[in-house]
């Protein structure tokens, strides 16, 4: 008997390194995308397209993707579905979750507030939230993520779920005032990325304007630039979905379930923006000149923060500073995957978007760099 339950234990042992044999060497590798050096730019595009679409095929991409030129969208195509039941198909209108992608929209409300003599970046926070008690820290350091305010925001509302409907701004910061967890570090000292930056810094938009940031964004961002299908969406939302909303799923080996969002999912500022394919055309083009924010203004976003110690740092206002020439920024939350990249020698973007909690996503990118 006991050789009998041995050699199944042994079997089980078998097919379990079996699966993770199958699961790291086979399911999770990608096709390569193969196109040749003299390849001209149509036949790249094709080729792209063609590999999307068979990654779509073995459902190893559920998303859209743009690449522009100059301004114009040399690829711009959805490919999938818009939520867990598979039965209403992806357009370029549909809108994406951008997650952490959404960091670049918040550091935009706050310059467009400093275009307005409404703030300097330079202003201590606890001016406009004054029991703050991180007391030097400025609103530049908020954007460059170089605090020191702990990321404490997620843990803290867990801490205190019982007592919370769903989370808001004013309620992640007033929790972050009242249990004053130790700074991480003097500011500007280094960089640390930390979410609850952001939650802050559209705090203080909403305190400035006297506005949801929700409703700031819309009127005073999306709407002037004619971004119809970009918005802030979360559980604090008058609608309880929108026109065009895509929706998160898992899609693991063909088991889909969806994905739902939680209590804490009622702030915004580190992520709840949504946006279109058709929309980032005009969001690459902002940065590159609008009628909102003058251009010395826009420089501020792009520029290395100089640490205390003389180092230059790689983040600016919502964007990863790569070199002189090229800056990105990444998001995952609540199964999306976002990716944005441009080069402002070349004048080139690259935005790719994934509603399906895809482990190829990184893959799919390394690929298309």
């Amino acid at each position: 008997m006991k050789k009998v339950i041995l050699y199944i234990l042994l079997l089980g042992i078998v097919a379990v390194i079996g699966f993770f044999i199958w699961f790291f060497a086979f399911y999770l590798q990608v096709p390569a995308l193969n196109i040749p050096k003299d390849a001209s730019p149509t036949e790249r595009v094709t080729q792209i397209d063609n590999w999307l679409e068979q990654l779509h095929t073995e459902r190893k991409f559920n998303g859209g993707v743009l690449i522009t030129k100059e301004g114009i969208p040399l690829l711009a195509k959805t490919y999938g579905f818009t939520n867990a039941s598979r039965n209403i198909q992806l357009t370029n209108k549909s809108s994406f979750r951008l997650a952490s992608v959404s960091k670049q929209f918040t550091a935009s409300g706050i310059m467009l507030l400093k275009e307005r003599n409404q703030l300097d970046y330079d202003d201590l926070v606890s001016i406009y939230i004054p029991e703050f008690p991180y007391k030097r820290v400025t609103i530049r350091h908020l954007l460059n993520q170089t605090s020191g305010v702990p990321d404490a925001y997620m843990s803290l509302a867990e801490k205190n779920k019982d007592s919370i409907n769903i989370l808001t701004n004013r309620i992640a910061v007033d929790l972050l005032i009242e249990n004053h967890p130790k700074i991480d570090f003097i500011p500007n000292e280094k960089y640390q990325y930390s979410n609850t930056n952001y939650i802050l810094l559209a705090r203080i938009i909403e305190i400035i304007s006297n506005q949801s940031f929700e409703d700031f964004m819309s009127e005073q961002i999306f709407t002037p630039l004619g971004m119809k299908t970009t918005r802030v969406w979360n559980l604090l939302s008058k609608d309880k979905t929108f026109k065009d909303k895509t929706d998160g799923f898992e899609d693991m080996a063909g088991e889909v379930r969806e994905i739902k969002p939680n209590f804490i999912d009622g702030v915004a500022g580190d992520g709840a923006v949504f946006s279109s394919i058709e929309d980032f055309v005009i969001w690459d083009q902002f940065w590159y000149q609008n009628d909102l924010i003058s251009s010395e203004n826009l420089k501020e976003a792009f520029k290395k923060p100089t640490l205390n110690n003389g180092k230059k740092s790689n983040y600016g206002f919502g964007w990863v500073i790569l070199n002189e020439d090229t800056v990105m920024h990444n998001g995952v939350w609540l199964a999306a995957n976002s990716y944005f990249v441009r080069n402002t020698k070349k004048k080139t973007s690259f935005v790719l978007l994934d509603n399906s909690s895809n482990l190829f996503f990184n893959k799919i990118i390394e690929n298309l760099k």
